[in-house]
C-alpha cells in the first residue's frame, strides 16, 4: 500500500477493510472471534472494537513471522474451545455472510477435519496454488514465489479462508516450519500436514472472484470502491430511487433510501444516513448519519451531519447542520444559514445568513437574516430559548443564556441580554445622526482642502401618533425653564 498505515485500517466505502469483514462474521453470530493485531496494533484494536461484535478479542502478534504465526499468537483465546474454528484475512472486505457459512456447513455435512475456499482466476497473481491428486483430492498449497512453473500456471487458488476443528488446527500449527523463501510459518502449509497425516480435507469453490479477493495496493482499492459503488446503486435503483448521474454518487452500505427519491450529481451519503420517502437532493450534498423524513427538498450544495430532518422540511442552498440538530416538519433552513446542537419546531424558518447554536426554538417562529445565537462565553456554551410565534429581525444577537417569550418581537439590528417577555417588542439601537455635506468635505480632505465635517443635531423625531401628547420646548423661555 506504501503508507504508514496498517492496510486493514485503509477505507472501502468510508470504513476500515476490517470493518466489512466483522460485520460478515456477525451474521454467524460466533462464540467468540479474535482480531490478531501486529503493525499499529492500538489503531486496529479501535477499529476492531468500534464494530462491538459480541466476544470480540485482540491478541497482539509481537513479530510478523508469517499467517502461521499470527494464528498461533490466537491459541490462548481458544484454550477450552471445541467447536470449528474460522481463519480468515482482514483485507477481503467483499466476503459474504453466506458464503462463510455455506463453508462452515459442508464442513460439518461431510465430517470434513479441514475445510477451504476456493476460487479460479485466468493468471492469478500473488495467490497460493491448489495442488491436486490424480483423484482430486487436495495435496496442499504452494505459495507463488515458492511454486515452479508448471505450478504457476494452476489457476485454482487459495484466497485464506479456513474452517477446522479447534482441537486440530493449533497442533498443526506447532508443526509449521520456516521453510520457504520468506523464512515464515506460513498458514498455508497446514494443508500439506493434514493431507499427509490422512485427514479429511474438503474445499468449497467461489464461483465470484471478486467475493475473496484481498487488497493489496491502492489501485486495487479503487477498483473495489468502484465495484462496491456499482453495486450498491443498483440495488437501490431497483428499489425505486433515481440517480441523476449514478456515476458521481458515493453511497456508504449502510445508507437506506425511500422510494421515489431522487438523488442528484455529486452527492455523498455516508455512515447510517436515513433518506425517506420522495425526497429530492439536488446534488453536490454530503451526509453523515444524517436522518431525513419524507418529501424533504436539500438544495445544492449543503452539509448535513448527524443531524435529524422531518418531513416536508426545505434546506439549503449552501446550508451546514451540524450535530445535534434535530428539525422538525415544515422547517426552513435557508442559504449559509449553520446549525449545531438546535432544536427547531414545526414551522420554524431561517432563511437567511443565520448561527443557531444551542438553541430551542417553538412553532412558526422566523429568525431574520444576520441573526446569531452567541452561545460561547470562551469557557462553556450557553443555551437560547424562543418560543412560539416569535419574530426576530435581521442582524439580531442573543447573547445567552437569554429566553425569548411566545408572540415577542425583536427588533431589526437588536443585541438582546436579558429575557424578553411574551407579546413583547425588544429593540437596542444607537440613535441615528446626519451629517450633512459629509461626503463633498471628505474628498476635498482627500484632494488637500482639508474641510472637516460637522456634527448636525439627531434627526427630528417623528410627529406624534393621534391620541398621544408629547412636550416640547424651545426658544429663551425654554432655555430658561430648563435652567430654573
Amino acid at each position: 500500500m506504501q503508507s504508514a498505515r496498517a492496510k486493514v485500517l485503509h477505507e472501502l466505502a468510508g470504513e476500515p477493510l476490517l470493518h466489512h469483514l466483522l460485520r460478515a462474521l456477525a451474521g454467524l453470530e460466533p462464540e467468540r472471534v479474535v482480531v490478531v493485531v501486529g503493525h499499529q496494533a492500538d489503531a486496529v484494536r479501535n477499529a476492531a472494537e468500534a464494530v462491538r461484535l459480541p466476544g470480540l478479542r485482540t491478541v497482539l502478534q509481537p513479530e510478523q513471522r508469517g499467517t502461521g504465526h499470527a494464528v498461533a499468537c490466537a491459541a490462548d483465546e481458544f484454550r477450552g474451545f471445541t467447536g470449528d474454528v474460522l481463519v480468515l484475512y482482514g483485507d477481503t472486505p467483499f466476503i459474504g455472510t453466506e458464503t462463510l457459512r455455506r463453508l462452515t456447513e459442508v464442513h460439518r455435512a461431510e465430517a470434513a477435519d479441514l475445510t477451504l475456499l476456493t476460487t479460479r482466476f485466468p493468471d492469478p497473481p500473488g495467490y497460493g496454488r491448489i495442488l491436486r491428486g490424480a483423484g482430486g483430492e487436495v495435496l496442499g498449497i504452494v505459495e507463488e514465489r515458492d511454486a515452479t512453473p508448471s505450478e504457476r500456471a494452476i489457476t485454482e487458488v487459495n484466497p485464506g479462508f479456513y474452517v477446522v476443528g479447534a482441537d486440530m488446527l493449533f497442533p498443526l500449527v506447532g508443526e509449521l516450519r520456516p521453510d520457504n523463501a520468506q523464512g515464515e510459518l506460513y498458514l498455508t502449509d497446514m494443508v500439506a500436514l493434514a493431507a499427509r497425516a490422512g485427514r479429511r480435507v474438503r474445499t468449497v469453490e467461489v464461483g465470484r472472484p471478486e467475493e475473496v479477493t484481498g487488497i493489496n495496493t491502492r489501485a486495487e482499492l479503487a477498483r473495489m470502491e468502484a465495484t462496491l459503488k456499482g453495486t450498491v446503486v443498483e440495488r437501490w435503483m431497483e428499489a425505486g430511487v433515481t440517480f441523476e448521474d449514478p456515476a458521481t454518487v458515493y453511497l456508504g452500505p449502510e445508507v437506506t433510501i425511500g422510494r421515489d427519491t431522487v438523488i442528484g450529481p455529486n452527492v455523498q451519503l455516508r455512515g447510517r444516513t436515513r433518506i425517506g420517502e420522495s425526497c429530492r437532493l439536488e446534488g453536490t450534498a454530503y451526509l453523515q448519519d444524517a436522518t431525513v423524513g419524507d418529501r424533504v427538498q436539500v438544495r445544492f450544495a449543503c452539509h448535513i451531519d448527524a443531524a435529524e430532518i422531518g418531513a416536508d422540511a426545505i434546506i439549503g442552498p449552501f446550508a451546514r447542520l451540524r450535530p445535534g440538530t434535530r428539525l422538525a416538519e415544515r422547517v426552513h433552513i435557508g442559504n449559509f444559514v449553520e446549525t449545531k446542537q438546535a432544536l427547531l419546531a414545526p414551522g420554524v424558518k431561517a432563511n437567511h445568513l443565520t448561527y443557531l447554536g444551542d438553541c430551542e426554538i417553538g412553532a412558526d417562529t422566523n429568525v431574520g437574516a444576520g441573526t446569531i445565537t452567541c452561545n460561547y462565553d470562551g469557557f462553556r456554551k450557553h443555551r437560547t430559548v424562543i418560543g412560539a410565534r416569535v419574530q426576530i429581525g435581521s442582524d439580531t444577537q442573543l447573547v445567552a443564556p437569554v429566553a425569548i417569550g411566545d408572540d415577542a418581537y425583536v427588533g431589526a439590528g437588536t443585541t438582546v441580554t436579558h429575557d424578553v417577555p411574551a407579546g413583547a417588542l425588544a429593540v437596542s439601537r444607537v440613535p441615528q445622526r446626519h451629517l450633512a455635506g459629509w461626503t463633498a468635505r471628505r474628498r476635498a480632505r482627500e484632494t488637500g482642502a482639508g474641510a472637516e465635517p460637522v456634527e448636525l443635531k439627531p434627526a427630528a423625531r417623528r410627529k406624534p401618533t393621534a391620541g398621544k401628547r408629547r412636550t416640547r420646548t424651545g426658544g429663551s423661555a425654554g432655555r430658561a425653564r430648563r435652567r430654573r
